[in-house]
């Protein structure tokens, strides 16, 4: 076997079919973020404004998010010592997951390194606390959710997308006395669309199952305190499982699940992605905490990121182009060539110092690649007319012609 000629043919059939994916090497600005500096293959160095970050309110750089990580590393150090099983439950985890629960309102939350890690230990545990769960899970939930649904070992279906009526058509074909969940997402973050939550709701309480809500690009966004679209629409009480991120619009990193005191106990006894692994470090958690407390507070911020992502989204369709809107913050343009929309992003970067990344398959269905625009309550007047200009001079000048933007 010649594996370094494999290893070659599998990165070549990406580069053939416009997909492979580039790391841009930039470096935030502290206090200046959007603005970043990206170093060029070449070494050099370019002012640019970072557009597609999921920093979705700047929190990254929020003073009172900076002060309590300074004071944790100053008080405890750098890592947490070790697993949260293991010397490595501090105050400041405590203190996170503390924050979380009053958040959702649950009795009670935990703390995972990532919210990929998050759903995917939790719905891989799920079936050792339930024999026999059947998981119906949305076609479009996100990767960590279908790996965890995967790997399971469980039944599960897969219902069309926000079809609630396929959903019903899944339920009631199952044993009415088998344990079920129901899996889906509040925002999906590629159209911006929302799961239809009440109506699951209503289908669970039918057929007595659970619910699996995904909320990561919605916490800290909608809700009087930033507790997601379920806050929002006064639902929450009627999910069993929050899951939600700390590295978006918290502005660190870190995921969790909110839910009962028992179902969290549960999860944390036996889930291998929470026991093995070591725990986040208490600076991070600190910052965390901050933020979520910061946020509960200061809807303003949520208020402003809803203007702008509107008006962004009305001017760039005053250009003409294919926006998809569904009313929430994500903005996305439809090019529909992995190539195509490759080589947008990297004119917009090296001519205009925007940066855009292109999203392409699997992330994203072929046919529907595209550039997915994050305004942020940073982003000021002149941000936005920059890129609005930057955009209708490529979209004009290039007219998406295929043999132009390929060559």
């Amino acid at each position: 076997m010649d594996y370094s000629a494999k290893l070659d043919a599998a990165i070549d059939r990406l580069h053939e079919e416009g997909r492979y994916r580039t790391f841009i090497d930039i470096e935030r600005k502290n206090g200046q973020f959007p603005h970043a500096v990206w170093t060029r293959p070449d070494g050099s160095r370019q002012d640019i404004t970072v557009w597609c970050g999921n920093d979705y309110l700047g929190m990254g750089q929020n003073p009172v998010v900076l002060q309590a990580m300074h004071e944790a590393i100053d008080a405890t150090g750098a890592g947490s010592g070790g697993t949260r099983n293991i010397s490595g439950t501090t105050v400041y985890h405590k203190r996170l997951e503390a924050e979380l629960a009053d958040l959702h309102r649950k009795e009670a939350a935990l703390l995972f390194t990532s919210a990929y890690i998050a759903n995917d230990a939790t719905l891989s545990t799920l079936p050792k606390l339930f024999p026999g769960l059947i998981i119906y899970s949305d076609a479009l939930n996100h990767a960590s959710m279908i790996e965890g649904v995967r790997r399971n070992g469980g039944d599960k279906r897969v219902f069309r997308h926000n079809d609630v009526a396929h959903l019903r058509e899944l339920l009631q074909a199952d044993d009415p006395a088998a344990p079920k969940l129901i899996a889906f997402e509040s925002v999906y973050s590629m159209d911006g669309d929302f799961g239809p939550i009440k109506e699951i709701c209503d289908l669970a309480d039918e057929f007595g199952a659970l619910t699996y809500i995904d909320e990561v690009h919605a916490v800290g966004l909608y809700g009087p305190r930033g507790g997601g679209v379920a806050e929002r629409d006064n639902l929450a009480h009627r999910i069993d499982i929050i899951n939600g991120t700390l590295a978006k619009a918290y502005g660190v990193m870190g995921g969790y699940i909110a839910a009962s005191e028992k179902m969290c106990d549960a999860i944390r006894s036996y889930a291998p992605g929470f026991i093995f692994t070591t725990s986040l470090s208490p600076a991070v958690a600190a910052g965390a905490a901050a933020s979520v407390a910061y946020l509960k507070e200061h809807p303003e911020l949520r208020e402003k990121h809803q203007e702008l992502a509107k008006a962004l989204k009305l001017r760039l369709k005053g250009l003409g182009l294919p926006i998809i809107d569904h009313g929430s913050h994500i903005v996305p343009v439809i090019v529909g060539d992995p190539v195509h929309t490759k080589k947008l992003s990297d004119m917009l970067l090296s001519e205009f110092g925007l940066y855009v990344q292109p999203i392409n398959f699997p992330t994203v269905p072929r046919g529907t690649e595209r550039l997915r625009f994050t305004p942020s309550p940073v982003h000021g007047p002149s941000e936005v007319d920059h890129l609005v200009q930057a955009m209708d001079s490529l979209w004009s000048h290039c007219a998406l012609n295929r043999a132009e933007l390929a060559g």
